[in-house]
Formats: C-alpha cells, sequence, structure tokens
C-alpha cells in the first residue's frame, strides 16, 4: 500500500483562514453523518462497572493515519465503558475536528499540545518543557470550552534521521552532534526536508539557531515529504527530515538524532474534550488516563507502520492493540 502523508502543522495566517471555512467544513467532511460504532467489546482494565452505561458521545479526529488510530482508540474505551458511540474520525485539515469538539457536534478527540499552542491559540514560541507546554495549552483553552486531560509521551515532532551506514560513518547521535559535524566537515551534512520544514521559524530555522549551525544551501533538497525516508534511508542524504512517530522509522530502519537542546515544538497528544460533556461524564478522564499513559513514539510507530507499512484498516490496529494491552476485552 503506497503511504500518504497528510500533514497536520499549518500556519497561523492558514488556521484563521480555515475558521472562516468550519461551517462547510463539519458540512463537508462527515461531521453531519458519520457510524456507529459496533465493536463487541467489554471492560478491561478501562469502562470497568460501565460508568458511561447509557451516554451518545462522538468522537472525532483528523484524517491523517495517527490521528484516525488515536480517534478509535477513543471510541473503542467509551464503548467498553458502556456508551453508544459514533464515529466521526477523519476530518480534512486540523480546524473542522477541533471546531467539532469546541462546539459540541463532537465530545473528543486526541490532539496535539504545539498544534494548539501555537496554531490555535496563535503563540509563536514553543514551551520547552512538555509538562509546561500541555499546562499553558489547556489553562487558554478552558475559556473555548474545552478541558485537556494529561498528555501522552507520544511527541510527533520534525527530528532528522539517518540510515544505518551513516549512523556508522558519522557517529552523531544528537543535533549536537551534528553541528558539530557541520563545523569539522561540512560536506558531510545533507539534508532532505520538505518545503514547509525549510521556511518554518519552528522547523529549519529554529534548528540552525538553537545549534549554531550554518548550513551551506547546496547541502539542503527540498523534496515531497513521502520521499524523504526513502531517500535518508537509501543514504542519498546524509539527514532526512522525518516525524517522529511515523511508522516507517522503524520498517526503513532509521536512527532519529536525539533534539538535546529542545529546538521543535512538543506535539505531545492528550484528549480534548469538550466541556459540557467532561461534566456530564466526569469518568471520561478515569477512562482515559491509563491509556494515554500507555502511548509513546514506539507504539506510535508501530501502530501507524501497521497501517502505512502493512495496509491494515487503522480501527482494526487500534482494537487489536486495546485488546493486546488488556485495556478492553471481547
Amino acid at each position: 500500500m503506497p503511504y500518504v502523508r497528510r500533514f497536520r502543522r499549518t500556519t497561523l495566517t492558514a488556521a484563521l483562514a480555515g475558521a472562516l471555512l468550519v461551517p462547510s467544513l463539519l458540512a463537508g467532511c462527515g461531521l453531519t453523518s458519520g457510524s456507529p460504532m459496533v465493536d463487541d467489546v467489554e471492560p478491561g482494565i478501562v469502562g470497568k462497572g460501565k460508568p458511561l452505561e447509557g451516554a451518545k458521545l462522538t468522537v472525532t479526529s483528523k484524517e491523517f493515519t495517527e490521528q484516525l488510530i488515536l480517534g478509535a482508540i477513543m471510541g473503542i474505551a467509551f464503548e467498553a465503558a458502556g456508551a453508544d458511540v459514533l464515529d466521526r474520525t477523519g476530518i480534512q485539515g486540523s480546524i473542522g475536528a477541533r471546531e467539532a469538539v469546541k462546539g459540541g457536534d463532537a465530545d473528543g478527540m486526541y490532539e496535539y499540545t504545539g498544534t494548539a499552542w501555537i496554531t490555535y491559540q496563535g503563540n509563536s514560541k514553543p514551551v520547552p518543557d512538555p509538562q509546561e507546554q500541555w499546562k499553558v495549552v489547556r489553562d487558554a483553552d478552558r475559556k473555548n470550552g474545552l478541558d485537556w486531560l494529561p498528555p501522552s509521551e507520544l511527541n510527533n515532532t520534525y527530528a532528522l534521521a539517518m540510515n544505518p551506514a551513516n549512523v556508522k560513518k558519522l557517529k552523531t547521535k544528537n543535533l549536537s552532534d551534528v553541528a558539530a559535524l557541520l563545523k569539522r566537515d561540512p560536506g558531510a551534512v545533507t539534508l532532505c526536508v520538505e518545503s514547509e520544514f525549510n521556511n518554518r521559524a519552528d522547523g529549519l530555522a529554529g534548528m540552525k539557531k538553537t545549534y549554531g549551525m550554518n548550513i551551506p544551501a547546496g547541502n539542503i533538497t527540498q523534496m515531497d515529504a513521502g520521499i524523504i525516508y526513502t531517500q535518508a534511508a537509501k543514504g542519498s542524504c546524509a539527514y532526512g527530515e522525518v516525524y517522529t512517530t511515523d511508522g516507517r522509522i522503524q520498517a526503513m530502519d532509521l536512527t532519529v538524532m536525539e533534539d538535546d537542546k529542545k529546538a521543535f515544538p512538543n506535539y505531545n497528544a492528550a484528549p480534548s474534550i469538550n466541556s459540557k460533556a467532561l461534566k456530564k461524564y466526569p469518568a471520561i478522564a478515569e477512562i482515559l488516563a491509563p491509556i494515554t499513559a500507555k502511548l509513546d513514539n514506539t507504539i506510535a510507530q508501530q501502530l501507524n507502520a501497521k497501517v502505512d507499512v502493512d495496509g491494515e484498516d487503522p480501527h482494526k490496529v487500534a482494537l487489536d492493540w486495546m485488546l493486546d494491552e488488556g485495556f478492553v476485552t471481547e
């Protein structure tokens, strides 16, 4: 199955422009319809006593693989706790899904702290500490009728990655090592990047500033995101720009350079719940807590790869994981 990366990062200008299209997004991207979730699941680690018995809840997500999986995970958890769940996942772009939860057309989704802080809330400078990033997002969104539950360690942010041959040859483990290599041997540091990363202040520019990198323009090649992984795996460029939870990192045996000085924003996934829904069904927080605590980059890479590399259905991947981890039972 060919892999198609659907981007979740947008500039603030694009987000504000998109907000003007929210009515049509909600009507045209599935929020006027949806499919009931009919998984035959019972409580496991979550949902004991079925505290959501009788509740009718709607889950949503953006349209890319990781979001489809996370949306299904949330819905399956609600099912096990006794709720009737409507699946309205797969909304195109960031604005539509967020506005659905904000306006009450959906009750919850997994959202990214960095996306909220920078894109929705209009800040330009990320907060380096992931917990503090979540706290400021949580506090700022309360006035918008959204409650952010504690975040996961799943951090879908930017990174540079390289193939095994270059790991052995160049011996870099983090971006400080890459900066040092650049000073010793400028020609050794070649990058494959997408145009968005190349032009974002929190992308290449932020990395160069934080690590004092003076990368020659000729060392940087722009290309579509889907090609970067292949070219990095081939060694056509020493370092490829990747997303840290992408399934192809493991599938192509790429090694991610640690962002040891925290140049890139934190994009930790956390449940974003409509405040009225959470007030009516406070058990939502307890139900989602152990699931969110389990999610990290390794698990996300494995789950994403099952869809994007192996061609499995996102909902099935989510259900299998929930069963394997004992969060729900059949």
